[in-house]
């Protein structure tokens, strides 16, 4: 029981998916019909995408890309601006949890003798570029590929109804920046960094490539799965012990609550009145409260909006800590700091959220 527990407590959004999942079986008995719930394009592909990741953590490539980075880096402002849109151009490519993941903890490490607001103030801006930045492309985050897969989206009319909300997104991140009063002199720790491994990280590309191309429906998901199940099963078999298997399981979970949902007509009907004509707000405020990922799983169900459930589940990402699981991972690296103070955290944190929010709340509305 106290395993069961301290599990639950650790992967909360995995525990609260596995109990509504299991909640909707009693409404509706496993039957064939639960085979149709699952998405195995979105499956198949996010697995890839995590092992590839896995592998251009271990191989060096984003050492390589802090290391030269930061080797001009001369005062804390322009350190501020290169972590900060690293981690905005990187998200869009693997993901805003690994891109956190990857430059929160280097952020503390270079800043570990400063004073704390200053890198609370840089870890926030790094939490909303990772959202922001990650919003561009179909595979910057997990509700992107879902909803890009489900609802067969074009890549260039997914690009446009995005990219211009990441590029004001990105604006604004560069205005608080440049107001931020962090113009002190800095000088980059020489700390060890990872070997980068070329040839592995080479082919780690190729695969990255392939699997790129099967997200833009260009290659069969199949073939780019066996491709890097073959590639990896070769060249690196502990790389499979780092999936996010939990991710995995949270969408299956999800798939099958969804499922059951629809398929209690009363529920269905309701949320489906509910939601048509107002699929932005609905996204956006669900986000709020139960993530964006599920919350894209959830509406698309009721809905043939997929860009407005795009918009409000991306921008939903912005707002509470819990909007996006991305934010929770900065939160609780920011917290193991010796000087982290995590009220003050949370109330900027809070207050950054919801000013960015608002604005870019805005341009979507103003500018359809």
């Amino acid at each position: 029981m106290h395993r069961i527990i301290s599990f639950m407590k650790r992967e909360v959004v995995l525990s609260c998916a596995t109990l509504l999942a299991l909640a909707s079986m009693i409404f509706v008995p496993v039957d064939k019909a639960y085979r149709s719930y699952i998405d195995v394009r979105v499956l198949v592909t996010l697995f890839c995408l995590m092992l590839v990741i896995q592998a251009f953590i271990k191989y060096g490539l984003f050492s390589e890309l802090s290391h030269r980075a930061l080797s001009w880096v001369k005062s804390t402002k322009v350190l501020a601006l290169v972590l900060v849109s690293l981690v905005f151009f990187c998200s869009m490519f693997v993901t805003n949890d690994v891109a956190l993941l990857t430059f929160v903890p280097l952020t503390m490490l270079l800043l570990s003798s400063f004073e704390e607001r200053p890198v609370m103030f840089i870890v926030i801006m790094e939490t909303i570029a990772a959202n922001l930045g990650s919003m561009a492309l179909p595979f910057g985050n997990p509700q992107n590929l879902y909803l890009y897969s489900y609802y067969r989206m074009g890549f260039l009319s997914f690009f446009r109804c995005v990219a211009p909300v990441a590029l004001v997104g990105y604006i604004l991140i560069l205005a608080c920046l440049s107001f931020a009063h962090l113009a002190v002199p800095f000088s980059e720790n020489n700390q060890d960094r990872e070997p980068i491994v070329k040839g592995k990280l080479v082919l780690s590309l190729v695969v990255f490539i392939l699997c790129i191309l099967s997200v833009v429906r260009l290659v069969n998901y199949w073939i780019s799965f066996f491709v890097v199940l073959g590639v990896f099963l070769w060249l690196d078999r502990s790389l499979f012990a780092k999936v996010d298997y939990s991710l995995l399981m949270t969408f299956v979970a999800f798939f099958v609550f969804v499922g059951n949902v629809g398929r209690v007509p009363s529920v269905s009907r309701f949320l489906q009145d509910s939601i048509q004509g107002h699929e932005f707000m609905f996204a956006l405020l669900s986000s709020q409260v139960i993530s964006n990922v599920p919350a894209a799983i959830l509406l698309s169900h009721f809905t043939n909006d997929g860009r407005a459930l795009l918009l409000g589940t991306d921008i939903g990402g912005l707002g509470t800590l819990v909007a996006s699981l991305a934010s929770l991972i900065s939160f609780k690296v920011y917290c193991r700091a010796r000087k982290a103070c995590k009220l003050r955290y949370l109330l900027w944190f809070s207050l950054y959220n919801v000013l960015f929010l608002i604005v870019l709340v805005l341009f979507v509305m103003l500018c359809p």
